[in-house]
C-alpha cells in the first residue's frame, strides 16, 4: 500500500499505540477520584501536561487537552465570542479556513455576530494589510490557519501576531492542525492567544488534541460539569489519550528536527514529476508546506481518479476529509481565483516523514495510467 493522504489522517506510531494500551490497561482510574488509584492517574495527566508544555515552550497551565482539531477550533472561536460579546461582536477570518473554523463562524453569524471573511491571493495567502484594514473597534477575534489543508499555503502568522500584539483587547487564534511538526511556529509570541492542534495528524490517535490558551485569555466553556481542564472542558479526562498525544507530539518534534529536509526533497521530486505530465496543472504555490501538493487534471473527475488509484492500492484525496463528500468544487481553489475546471478536478497528495521517492515514482506511473484510462473511457 502507498498511503498519500496524510493530511486527512496519519498512521498511528507503534509507540503511541503502546502508550495508549499501557495506560488504558494499568491506569484506568478516574483522575478526579480521591483514592490513591485515581491519584496515580492524575499524576500521569499532570506529567503529560508538563511534557506538552515543555515541547511547545509554553506554560503548563496554558495547555488544554481536547478531542482534536474540530473541538479545539470551536472551543477557541465560540469561547472567545461568547465570553467577550459585550465588548464587540466582530470576528475576522479568511475564505480558506477549514470547515471547523468556517462553519463555526457561520454559526455565530446566526447569533448576531458579524464576520469578515478576508480574500486570499492565487497562492492562497491572506494579506496582512487586509487584516489590519478589517480591524474595527468592535473586533474581538482574528482566526487564521497556519497551513492550508488543501493547498499547503503558509499564512503570515508572525506578521499577523505582531499586528495583533498592538491591540491589547484583540485575540488571535491560529489553527495549526496541518502545520504542527512540519512548519515551525512560536506559540509564546505575545500576539498568539490560542492555537489548535490535533493528535491524528501527527501519527497520534483520533479523538486526541491540544488547545493552547495563553494565560491572559478567558473563554466561555462549551462544556459544563465537573470543571476539569481549568473549567474550560468539563468531563472525565482521557488519560490514555492525553499521554498518547504527548508521545506523538514528542516524536513529531524529533522528526521535524531530523527529517524535515528529506521530506522537502521528496515533495520537490513529486512536484517535478507532476510537472512532466502534460495533463496536470499544479495548484500548490512553490513556497508551501513540505507535505502537501495540490494539482488538477482538468476534464477528469477526481472521485474516478481516486478509485482508479485505489485499485492499485494507492490512496490520495480531493480536499479536506471533512468536506470531501460534498460538492466536487473546492471552496478553497475558488477563493484563490482558480477557474472552475481546475476547482472541480483538484487532487491532493499529502506526504509523511516515511514517504519515499520510490513510492512517489510508483504513484506517478499509476497516475499516468489513470489519466490515460479516464481519457480512453471518455472517447
Amino acid at each position: 500500500m502507498i498511503y498519500l493522504d496524510n493530511s486527512a489522517t496519519t498512521k498511528p506510531d507503534p509507540g503511541v499505540l503502546t502508550s495508549f494500551e499501557q495506560i488504558s490497561s494499568h491506569y484506568f482510574a478516574n483522575p478526579s477520584s480521591i483514592h490513591p488509584f485515581g491519584g496515580e492517574a492524575e499524576k500521569l495527566l499532570n506529567m503529560a501536561k508538563k511534557q506538552a508544555a515543555e515541547l511547545l515552550r509554553v506554560k503548563q497551565e496554558e495547555v488544554v487537552f481536547t478531542s482534536g482539531g474540530t473541538e479545539g477550533n470551536n472551543m477557541a472561536i465560540k469561547g472567545i465570542a461568547l465570553q467577550h460579546q459585550q465588548r464587540g461582536k466582530h470576528i475576522i477570518t479568511t475564505e480558506i479556513e477549514h470547515p471547523s473554523v468556517f462553519e463555526a463562524c457561520k454559526s455565530l453569524e446566526s447569533l448576531g455576530f458579524d464576520v469578515t471573511y478576508l480574500p486570499v491571493d492565487q497562492s492562497g495567502v491572506v494579506s496582512v494589510l487586509d487584516v489590519k484594514a478589517a480591524i474595527r473597534k468592535d473586533t474581538i477575534l482574528i482566526s487564521v490557519m497556519h497551513v492550508n489543508n488543501e493547498l499547503g499555503s503558509i499564512q503570515p502568522i508572525k506578521e499577523i501576531a505582531d499586528l495583533v500584539a498592538t491591540y491589547p483587547k484583540l485575540f488571535f487564534h491560529v489553527d495549526d492542525v496541518q502545520g504542527l511538526g512540519k512548519v515551525p511556529l512560536t506559540l509564546s509570541h505575545s500576539g498568539i492567544n490560542l492555537c489548535t492542534m490535533s493528535g491524528h495528524k501527527i501519527n497520534g490517535l483520533k479523538g486526541t488534541g491540544i488547545l493552547y490558551v495563553d494565560k491572559r485569555t478567558t473563554l466561555f466553556p462549551l462544556f459544563h460539569g465537573g470543571e476539569q481542564e481549568r473549567n474550560l472542558r468539563s468531563g472525565t479526562e482521557n488519560v490514555a489519550g492525553t499521554v498518547s498525544v504527548v508521545k506523538a507530539l514528542r516524536l513529531i518534534k524529533e522528526k521535524e528536527a531530523t527529517k524535515l529536509a528529506n521530506l522537502s526533497r521528496v515533495r520537490e521530486f513529486l512536484l517535478h514529476s507532476l510537472k512532466e505530465i502534460p495533463e496536470v496543472v499544479i495548484n500548490t504555490p512553490d513556497n508551501a508546506a513540505p507535505h502537501i501538493v495540490n494539482f488538477s487534471v482538468p476534464g477528469t473527475k477526481p472521485e474516478v481518479m481516486i478509485h482508479i488509484l485505489a485499485e492499485k492500492d494507492i490512496y490520495i484525496s480531493t480536499k479536506s476529509a471533512c468536506s470531501s463528500k460534498q460538492s466536487d468544487e473546492s471552496r478553497i481553489l475558488v477563493a484563490c481565483g482558480f477557474p472552475r475546471d481546475r476547482a472541480i478536478s483538484a487532487l491532493r497528495v499529502s506526504l509523511s516523514y516515511e514517504t519515499t521517492k520510490e513510492e512517489i515514482q510508483q504513484f506517478i506511473e499509476v497516475l499516468k495510467q489513470a489519466i490515460h484510462q479516464f481519457k480512453k473511457v471518455m472517447e
